[in-house]
């Protein structure tokens, strides 16, 4: 279970250090190919490097089906909850422990669709236009997403059950600012998510 702790930021980490490097190599050998220089000129436009933007949009889908992933396990995802928020603690636990699990169904349907969908471009031929990978590979991140955000779902759900806390995001925070020097704004409770609900009335 540690392993799947961090999973989404060690997978977005990796994709977007990947799509980095692609970009800076694949945009320094565009203007590279075009300076004048005998030998070193040739070498550069012999390399094929036209496929640098394609795997770059696909790793950029699988940054965003992860990142939804790591959004549910953190508490980033914006939701109005103001008429939530005014119920009391038993009603209001109820209603967010029925939006998690609508959450979870929502995003386990996606999964099983993609899936679905994947498993009928496998038996094809079809191919990516410059990579040329089989194109279930590139699709391959709608179930893998939505499976992982369904699991988050239910791993959020299960936890609110046992300790009535959710996972919140503190968007007035900026890393490295002291204490004393935020803002009463960003220290005041927000309500774009659902408080918590005390120990021992979360349903």
């Amino acid at each position: 279970m540690k392993f799947l702790d961090h999973l989404e930021e060690w997978l977005i980490a990796i994709l977007m250090g990947a799509a980095t490097l692609i970009i800076f190599v694949a945009v320094l050998h565009r203007y590279a190919a075009g300076m004048p220089i005998p030998v070193v000129q040739d070498w550069l436009l012999a390399l094929n490097l036209g496929w640098a933007q394609e795997l770059c949009i696909i790793m950029f889908v699988w940054m965003a089906k992860f990142g939804a992933a790591y959004g549910v396990r953190t508490g980033i995802h914006v939701g109005v909850d103001v008429l939530i928020n005014a119920l009391d603690d038993r009603k209001r636990g109820w209603f967010v422990l029925f939006g998690l699990l609508a959450g979870a169904l929502f995003t386990a349907t996606i999964g099983t669709f993609g899936a679905k969908f994947v498993w009928g471009l496998a038996g094809t031929d079809q191919t990516s236009p410059d990579l040329e990978w089989p194109i279930w590979i590139v699709y391959l991140a709608i179930p893998l997403g939505s499976y992982l955000m369904c699991f988050r779902f239910l791993q959020v759900a299960w936890s609110f059950h046992k300790t009535g806390f959710l996972p919140h995001a503190d968007h007035g925070h900026v890393e490295g600012l002291d204490k004393e020097a935020e803002v009463e704004w960003a220290l005041m409770p927000s309500d774009l998510h659902p408080r918590d609900v005390k120990p021992g009335k979360q349903p």
